[in-house]
């Protein structure tokens, strides 16, 4: 129980969320943005 009481109220804690939270958007946002590009890629290839 104080491992969760520090990671939400001490600075570091809620600096580790954040760091690991941005790592997840970034990496949903690659994930995404890889994927529009190569079925972009195919339809032209396809025409």
């Amino acid at each position: 129980m104080k491992l969760i009481h520090d990671l939400f109220s001490t600075d570091y804690g809620i600096m580790s969320i954040s760091g690991i939270v941005f790592m997840l958007g970034m990496g949903v946002f690659f994930v995404k943005f890889f994927t529009n590009k190569m079925n972009e890629s195919a339809a032209k290839d396809a025409k």
